[in-house]
């Protein structure tokens, strides 16, 4: 209610004063006048009070029904996992880990066996008291041997001729060490190797993502035996060793590992606590010292192989080496060795030969050592002759008078027991029978424990007789050759037990991945029904769907988990449970469509676009089930996105607005230019060679960025700011949060961006004379300032800012009209305008921005995004980044001007962006080219989730950030009041998640398909991964990020124009 003071203050003052001076009767009027103008207030303050109660209504139903979208979308999200999940458990099998452990005093071969004591060795006379076993992670084999070309002009390269050592020793002293190249069983991460090192078998494709897990070892290793016969055992180095033998070592100095960047201080903790545990005071501290350098690896991950850095560490351990043999007696062994190789740009993840190629040298004081025939020199590779890197553990077993391991598949190593002369063949051939007992008892324990994946025993048993034959007639006749007969004849049965365990190991649960594929199939098929196969507005049915799915996931999950117990089936009841709460909650939903059946409309194409839409996705989709489509996907993706700029551009020229044809045609261009430069960055993957140049980095076997990359950064924080300032102008948005976010921080974020990444090309090549820490601390805080501008800053300044619009207030002349105003925004509409009707000239209100309300203020999101994100790639990556913005804006105006808001091309071209420039950023779908130094550049150490956020941000980042900008397809000069504009969000939102899931699921049955390959685990595996993955992140990022951007962005337009049902 007013006041009597605000009642008068309606009342003319020059009438007032007027009735002040009259009679009675005027008093009556004056009365009348002022009941009047207070039922006025009143009626003014119930209108106000009406509004906002009408107002604070529609917020409430806007947040219930924006709160049933992301709740729909967490059960979509919810259902591809668990179909994700199933396929995996079927396709990437662990091997069973038998718990039983070999013991000193019950050999494998019987009571007629020699039995002996720690002391003196259990199942064979050990050779050596002491060993100090040494890694020096990524020691490729023709490290180590001598480089020349055709004319025997010593090689060039800076990884070559610099670790002379043991071959020279190998060479003059054969009785002494030998040296022999060491192959690696992928996948090629430390911990896998280590687990192979100490235990004899052999790595599943699934154990390759537990590389930062540290998972303890709980089956037999040479670790275990080693404590469990009392001695000591020193370590320092990876700390990797800590995480998997917890408590075993007496005497420790682990160091982080996983910091690429750094490359001495693991080293220099190795030989700072190695050499005086070495001096004969500390003799009796220690059994078994294990040292683990990663100089040279990390050498290899910053620079690449072909750098003065990597000389450097080689020359390091040249000398290490030589100072080692000094110190050692003649009871002790010592055993260098790589744990696997590297690519030619120093990368490691099993996919190449180089990778897999590690050099392994032993030496004693005492001659012990020998040749076997046609060897007597180290091999020039791997081609002349080998061993296997599980072969070094019944080696050392015997050598220092252990058991071997339980599980152990590999053969002792021919030079470490045929003696000097290369005549104990005898001696080769009992410890070849020793382990093919321990590998046949291994079997057999298998073969009890696990029914479903017996062992034929028609293969390996019929050679194990054969060798025991053989054994039996050579006792008699004693000769040499006989001997060697029976060796090979035990060497063929460790080989060919290995062979069988591999395929065995190879083997499925078809089961689990049928219903992984069944899940993702369904979850397809609903998410294509409900963005593109229903009509109307989606964003009210969303809740009606949510609802019942979330229902029938509870009861399916119940049902499933209950009839684990029915005995039907012997599938666990996690699997069970799972797969029946998404089989329920789909089954839901696709009963609920038939409620609605008048609204279910047909999903075939209708025009140009859709019809583009539909076979890009689906020719993507087959071309996974080829190997060499698969390699080539980054060339096809090109070729795609090029394809519909050309279409674009000439549909264009059919619509009849002049500036709307040229603004199509001219963003049509810019659009296939852009796509044309993105694919000259590209990271050749070892498949596409030769038809493929690297261009990522400065060489192809470097790692180091290029100073052109350095010089484009600043460029781009010069002239890229303006550029995105130009869409904006177009539409008069260029106002309010959008002058902050895009004048100000997306320009002083991309300067410390190339700074960043200045400094660090500083440090790599030591540029300037300055402390390497202050260097370091100073990329750190310019790293963390970018990142908390992007990600911090940004996201709480989106969440509060305004629309990006302007209001000013002009003087016009006399109008007849009572209002004019522009909703429908056309390219030429920016504003809205308002005039009242006055006899004397008005004043007129000018809202600039109004054109594109919400789009413009959408967008900011993946502005501030990209920021960030750019700064987690190397720079050419970064680079790329911007390309991949520019072409999103380029997008948007390409989808507006040619009335396509509706079409699903917009959100599948945006899907197909993301991948496409996956590949631009440095990536492929291969272990090896995973870029695991960007978890360092905010900090040295590792911080969890943090790291694994910066991970993903580097490894995705082009897919994140094309997921942050789907809602924008629907917002992007859209008129601000329209009906079922948040309806049009969750459709595009929707056929965006249909594409990825589509891809993911191809993928699946390919990979399904073709299990028995010859490149499943090099191609069609790790481009299953890459799909799940990407489905995954695109699930989350799209309900965290990207459906939670389109709250605060029609919440905050809610607050000045008001919400539209």
């Amino acid at each position: 209610m007013a006041d009597t003071d605000d009642i008068f203050a309606h009342v003319p003052r020059r009438t007032a004063s007027k009735w002040s001076k009259n009679g009675p009767g005027d008093l009556e009027d004056l009365a009348k006048a002022t009941a009047a103008a207070k039922e006025e207030a009143e009626d003014r303050v119930f209108a106000a009070q009406k509004s906002k109660a009408l107002m604070d209504q529609r917020i409430r139903e806007f947040k219930i029904s924006h709160s049933l979208v992301v709740l729909f979308f967490l059960w979509v999200a919810y259902t591809q996992l668990v179909g994700v999940y199933l396929f995996t458990r079927g396709f990437l099998l662990t091997r069973k880990v038998l718990e039983e452990k070999s013991e000193c005093k019950i050999s494998p071969l019987g009571l007629e066996a020699y039995l002996g004591e720690p002391g003196t060795g259990c199942w064979h006379p050990k050779t050596f008291d002491k060993a100090i076993i040494v890694i020096i992670d990524a020691l490729r084999y023709d490290f180590t041997v001598p480089q020349a070309d055709a004319n025997g002009v010593p090689s060039t390269e800076h990884y070559h001729n610099n670790f002379k050592t043991p071959y020279e020793i190998a060479i003059k002293n054969p009785e002494n060490a030998f040296l022999v190249p060491f192959i690696a069983d992928p996948p090629t991460t430390t911990l896998q190797r280590l687990k192979g090192l100490t235990t004899g078998t052999l790595p599943t494709f699934m154990d390759a993502g537990s590389n930062f897990a540290g998972t303890a070892i709980d089956e037999d290793n040479l670790i275990d035996q080693l404590n469990r016969t009392g001695k000591k055992i020193a370590f320092m180095g990876d700390d990797t060793w800590t995480a998997l033998f917890p408590g075993y070592f007496d005497i420790e100095h682990p160091y982080e590992s996983l910091n690429v960047w750094d490359l001495h201080t693991v080293d220099e903790g190795v030989l700072t606590h190695m050499f005086p545990l070495l001096h004969p005071d500390n003799s009796s501290s220690w059994d078994v010292m294990i040292g683990h350098f990663l100089g040279v690896d990390h050498a290899g991950h910053r620079y690449g192989p072909d750098h003065p850095a990597m000389a450097a560490k080689q020359k390091q351990m040249d000398v290490f080496v030589q100072d080692l043999i000094k110190a050692v007696d003649d009871d002790t062994l010592v055993v260098i060795m790589g744990d696997h190789g590297m690519d030619p740009k120093g990368d490691h993840g099993g996919e190449s030969q180089l990778e897999l190629e590690a050099a392994l040298w032993m030496y004693s004081r005492k001659g012990v050592f020998g040749r076997i025939p046609g060897f007597e020199v180290p091999p020039k590779n791997a081609v002349e002759r080998s061993v296997a890197q599980i072969d070094l553990v019944p080696t050392l077993a015997l050598l220092l008078g252990l058991p071997i391991p339980y599980n152990n598949l590999g053969g002792p190593i021919p030079e470490a027991f045929i003696g000097p002369n290369g005549d104990k063949w005898d001696n080769l051939a009992k410890v070849g029978r020793l382990t093919s007992s321990q590998i046949e008892n291994y079997q057999k324990s298998y073969t009890g424990a696990r029914d479903d994946d017996s062992i034929p025993e028609t293969r390996t048993t019929k050679l194990w007789r054969e060798a025991e034959e053989k054994l039996k007639v050579d006792q008699i006749e004693t000769t040499l050759d006989a001997w060697r007969a029976t060796y090979e004849t035990f060497l063929n049965h460790q080989k060919e037990t290995l062979h069988v365990c591999k395929d065995l190991w190879a083997r499925f649960d078809l089961t689990s991945m049928l219903l992984g594929i069944i899940t993702l199939v369904s979850s397809v098929i609903s998410i294509l029904i409900f963005g593109r196969g229903i009509s109307g507005d989606l964003k009210e049915l969303t809740g009606w769907f949510a609802g019942r799915c979330f229902a029938g996931t509870a009861i399916g999950g119940l049902a499933g988990y209950g009839f684990h117990f029915s005995g039907i089936t012997e599938q666990g009841e996690l699997k069970l449970a799972l797969f029946g709460s998404a089989a329920g909650g789909l089954l839901a939903f696709f009963i609920s469509t038939t409620s609605i059946y008048r609204r279910l409309q047909h999903l075939f194409p209708t025009s140009i676009f859709s019809i583009m839409a539909l076979l890009f996705t689906v020719l993507q989709g087959v071309m996974f089930a080829a190997n060499s489509f698969t390699i080539w996907e980054d060339r096809i993706l090109t070729f795609f996105l090029t394809s519909f700029g050309a279409v674009a551009f000439c549909y264009s020229f059919r619509q009849e607005d002049p500036a709307m044809r040229t603004l199509g045609a001219s963003q049509s261009i810019i659009f296939m230019v852009l796509t044309k430069v993105a694919s000259f960055s590209r990271l050749c993957r070892e498949e596409q060679m030769p038809y493929c140049e690297s261009t990522y980095y400065a060489s192809a076997t470097s790692s180091v960025s290029s100073p052109f990359s350095l010089i484009l950064l600043y460029f781009i924080a010069l002239a890229f700011p303006p550029i995105v300032k130009s869409y904006y102008t177009g539409t008069k948005s260029y106002e309010g949060p959008a002058q902050l976010y895009i004048g100000l921080a997306l320009q002083l974020g991309l300067f410390f961006n190339a700074l960043y990444w200045t400094l660090d090309s500083a440090d790599n090549g030591e540029w300037i004379d300055i402390p390497t820490a202050s260097l370091k601390r100073a990329k750190h805080t310019i790293a963390q300032v970018v990142l908390g501008l992007a990600f911090v800053a940004g996201n709480v300044f989106f969440a509060w800012a305004q629309p990006c619009l302007n209001i000013q207030i002009e003087e016009s002349t006399p109008s007849t009209d009572d209002e004019k105003t522009t909703d429908k925004p056309s390219q030429a509409a920016t504003a809205t305008t308002a005039a009242a009707t006055s006899a004397t000239p008005s004043r007129s209100m000018i809202i600039l921005g109004y054109a594109n309300l919400h789009g413009s203020r959408s967008f900011l999101l993946p502005v501030s995004w990209y920021l960030g994100l750019a700064l987690l790639q190397k720079p050419l990556g970064g680079a790329s980044m911007a390309a991949l913005l520019w072409q999103i804006l380029a997008l948007l105006e390409i989808i507006d001007s040619n009335g396509l808001s509706d079409s699903p091309i917009g959100p599948v071209i945006l899907a197909m962006l993301g991948s496409s420039y996956f590949f631009s950023t440095g990536h492929q779908a291969t272990l090896s080219s995973i870029q695991w130094e960007s978890v360092f550049i905010p900090t040295d150490v590792i911080r969890q989730p943090w790291s694994g956020l910066l991970f993903a941000g580097n490894e995705w980042g082009p897919q994140i950030l094309a997921t942050i900008a789907v809602p924008t397809l629907a917002l992007w000069k859209q008129p601000a009041k329209e009906a079922g504009l948040m309806g049009k969000v969750v459709r595009v939102c929707a056929t965006y998640v249909a594409y990825h899931a589509t891809i993911a699921t191809c993928t699946v049955l390919w990979a399904a398909h073709l299990r028995r390959h010859l490149m499943l685990y090099r191609v069609f595996s790790p481009r299953f991964m890459l799909g799940a993955l990407v489905l995954l992140i695109s699930d989350v990022v799209m309900v965290l990020v990207g459906v939670m951007s389109v709250r605060w962005n029609f919440l905050s337009v809610g607050e000045v124009f008001g919400l539209v049902n």
